[in-house]
């Protein structure tokens, strides 16, 4: 049944008329034309379609749009600002962090709620924080590498 929905949206207010059951990844990518945030498995398992409500990261396929309501959304489109790249986005180019680039947003968005609540994480704590997300091109190695760079930048140290 639809209903009235508003929430932050990357920053700005969002109002829109939607069934409150439909899960937030389709109404991000038809009705607000977000596509960045990917469908995977539909599950909740691989992660390609993560978010942060409320800076925490949560599988979109997962979430009835209902449950933003009056929150915060943040999705891919919304980390880079003035259209410059976020610290972390720019980690995942020079790391070439993505191959297919599928999963790539979600496992920014995940490492993007994990430096948030641990600017300086360690290698283990990265790995086990991306844990959950699936990567068939195997850039994982380089996706750890990259979450560790702009860790390294958010510690203002000088990155490699």
């Amino acid at each position: 049944m639809p209903e009235i929905l508003s929430f932050i949206l990357n920053g700005k207010p969002v109002r829109l008329t939607v069934d409150g059951e439909r899960p937030l990844l389709w109404v991000l990518r038809t009705d607000l034309g977000l596509t960045g945030t990917k469908f995977g498995c539909g599950e909740g398992y691989c992660g390609a379609c993560t978010v942060l409500v409320n800076g925490e990261a949560v599988r979109s396929c997962q979430v009835a749009a209902r449950e933003v309501a009056q929150k915060t959304v943040l999705t891919i489109e919304g980390l880079a600002a003035a259209g410059k790249l976020s610290l972390l986005q720019e980690a995942f180019v020079k790391h070439e962090a993505m191959q297919c680039g599928f999963c790539t947003s979600g496992m920014i968005m995940e490492s993007q709620a994990l430096l948030a609540k641990n600017p300086r994480p360690t290698r283990a704590e990265i790995i086990k924080g991306l844990d959950d997300h699936f990567c068939r091109c195997g850039t994982h190695p380089r996706v750890v590498a990259a979450v560790e760079d702009a860790a390294s930048g958010l510690k203002g140290e000088v990155t490699k």
